[in-house]
């Protein structure tokens, strides 16, 4: 498995500045860059290329909290994490509530299919916009606990040395939180796209 945190000469951290990160990315790659070594031989120009990618997966998967805890559970595990099989109970109303929306959306999203009155049409776009504010209070609700976890992340970040493996449990439990409101918010954002038309 490849460490992503060393080929970006990164400590194994669990909160990195999204600005520094880039920066170290641009500074990293910038000699291995494709525009760069346009006119170099076929050997350099695949070595390079090589590197480049290998350099920007490393930082698409740390500059994102959720990849990023992924792949340092990885390498402290020596193993991907378990998937979560069971709602942990602190999302429970949380996934009650997401899930009735969704049913009501997707109700309303095939009684809009049928629709071909125009006149039935505009009243169902009017239904639908009233649904995307729902939607949309939906997501400021998730994205203020994920808001809340990533401070979380940032104050486990400062004991993380010290402490990883007392630290383990919480931080599997961040990723799945993490991986839970990162799929809702995406499907929110599908939903709210299918109703705006």
């Amino acid at each position: 498995m490849k460490d992503n945190y060393l080929l970006l000469k990164e400590p194994r951290r669990l909160w990195l500045e999204a600005d520094l990160l880039k920066t170290k990315f641009f500074a990293l790659s910038s000699e291995v860059h494709p525009d760069r070594i346009h006119n170099a031989p076929e050997s350099e120009k695949l070595a390079a290329t090589q590197r480049y990618s290998e350099l920007n997966a490393a930082y698409q998967c740390l500059r994102e909290p959720r990849s990023r805890i992924r792949h340092l559970l990885e390498l402290e595990l020596g193993a991907k994490p378990s998937d979560l099989t069971d709602i942990p109970d602190e999302l429970m109303n949380l996934f009650l509530a997401v899930g009735k929306e969704f049913r009501d959306v997707d109700t309303f999203l095939a009684e809009k299919a049928k629709a071909t009155s125009p006149m039935v049409q505009v009243q169902l776009f009017e239904s639908g916009m009233e649904r995307v504010d729902q939607l949309n209070n939906l997501t400021r609700n998730i994205f203020s606990l994920r808001e809340t976890l990533l401070e979380e992340l940032k104050s486990l970040d400062t004991v993380w040395q010290s402490g990883k493996s007392h630290q383990m449990d919480r931080l599997l439990n961040i990723w799945r939180l993490l991986s839970f409101y990162e799929r809702w918010l995406a499907q929110i954002q599908e939903r709210t796209v299918q109703l705006s038309f």
